[in-house]
């Protein structure tokens, strides 16, 4: 779509955003251009697209012209000004945090997220010299305090995997910008069709395109995208976007590209040297889902908030955590950032605690025991046996991922069926 397109909706940027018939053939439908380098016109035009003088195609660890059009229609839903594409959304993180962080730096994380994140930043980014402080973002105080001279990010989860929790984002935005640190919100379990973070204050977004975007569990894939709306030049924080970069023959990202700057950043230093990719199947998959996503998700709530609506009645069941229940502390906030749903994942606590919940998972028929989340196909899991397992029983629990707790991804199958598959494994797990 041409820059002086008219203002679309969401439904149809979904489809079109970033996509043109193909030039050479008139294909509709986005290419996939399955090729890892590119002619260059002549000796000029690759010494200016090495020196990023210029925009175009040089290797596809860099750029590539179907992960292209993913880019741009992400960033476009989102409401941003460029997205980087990338491998998965644990890499999309580590790509988020690289412009911003040097030794010794730390960010401030919720303590409601998933637990592969747990790990990765309880843990692995240790290796880079980095810190997470973990914090309650119930207490805006304590997320204040927490921040220091050596905090260079806030970060949270729109509506956090496993619990359904959803993060009042405007109150933490207000400190992001009283501290001068971006906030960074990953969007995966939202999407940007239920919830825009950049309308409520913050500065990049992440997601897990593997879920929801792709839709149906073929494609693994990341983004990182950009508002463009933080100064990176406000202060002395972040220098490898505001100050020379040696590699690039002491070229400032900041001063150069204004509101790409961190976009840029992210292709020519972050998948430059860290090399986490998507390949273009994967895009042109990942495409293909987003065609569909706000009906996807009208249904993946609808259904959810059925199905919890059951649990939430039943004798067998001591408590749903879901968003879309008026019983749910987070019920308002979700009304307000996400008027139109809140996903199709929530938890419920099952009574007979962590054998039940085994149990449960281990009879169900149409359910599928899956550790993922965003199919088309309804799935569970038992997420202190399996995903928040290297977790301890306090951070599990922090994260709504306790013994006694099971996480399931709403479908699109007929809700009864779900909710009569349900039914009878609870039997059979409480017999």
């Amino acid at each position: 779509m041409s820059d002086d397109a008219p203002q679309y909706s969401f439904e149809t940027l979904q489809i079109h955003a970033g996509s043109q018939p193909d030039p050479a053939t008139g294909a509709r439908q986005t290419p996939i251009y399955q090729n890892t380098g590119y002619v260059f016109r002549d000796a000029d035009h690759a010494a200016a697209l090495f020196n990023l003088q210029e925009v175009g195609f040089i290797y596809s660890r860099l750029t590539n012209p179907t992960v292209a059009v993913l880019q741009e229609r992400v960033a476009t839903l989102e409401g941003g000004v460029g997205a980087v594409a990338c491998s998965s959304g644990h890499s999309a993180q580590i790509l988020a945090l690289l412009p911003l962080m040097s030794p010794g730096d730390n960010v401030v994380v919720s303590t409601r997220l998933y637990g592969g994140t747990v790990t990765q930043f309880s843990q692995t980014i240790k290796r880079f010299g980095w810190e997470a402080k973990f914090v309650d973002f119930d207490d805006k105080g304590s997320v204040s305090r927490a921040c220091t001279k050596k905090t260079k990010a806030i970060f949270c989860e729109s509506i956090a995997n496993p619990g359904g929790y959803v993060t009042d984002l405007p109150a933490i935005a207000k400190i992001a910008e009283r501290k001068g640190v971006p906030l960074i919100v990953d969007n995966t379990t939202a999407t940007p069709y239920l919830c825009r973070p950049f309308e409520h204050g913050a500065n990049i977004v992440v997601h897990s395109t593997t879920k929801y975007m792709s839709g149906n569990g073929t494609a693994m894939g990341g983004m990182v995208v950009d508002s463009g709306t933080f100064d990176w030049s406000a202060s002395e924080k972040f220098p490898s976007l505001s100050q020379p970069e040696p590699a690039y023959h002491g070229l400032k990202f900041h001063e150069t590209f204004g509101a790409l700057a961190y976009t840029f950043h992210g292709i020519a230093i972050g998948l430059r040297d860290i090399g986490p990719c998507q390949s273009p199947q994967n895009a042109f998959q990942t495409l293909l889902g987003l065609e569909t996503l706000s009906l996807r998700m009208e249904r993946h709530c609808e259904n959810a908030k059925k199905i919890a609506t059951w649990l939430e009645d039943d004798d067998r069941i001591e408590s749903v955590s879901y968003a879309g229940l008026k019983s749910s502390p987070s019920y308002r906030k979700g009304r307000k950032l996400c008027p139109k749903g809140t996903s199709g994942l929530f938890t419920f606590k099952v009574k007979g605690g962590y054998e039940a919940c085994q149990k449960l998972v281990d009879n169900v028929n149409i359910f599928s025991h899956v550790a993922n989340l965003g199919d088309t196909r309804s799935l569970i899991i038992h997420s202190a046996s399996t995903t928040h397992r290297q977790l301890t029983e306090e951070q599990q629990e922090a994260a709504g991922a306790g013994p006694d707790v099971v996480r399931v991804s709403i479908g699109l199958e007929n809700a009864d069926d779900l909710i009569a598959d349900l039914d009878q494994a609870l039997t059979a797990a409480l017999a």
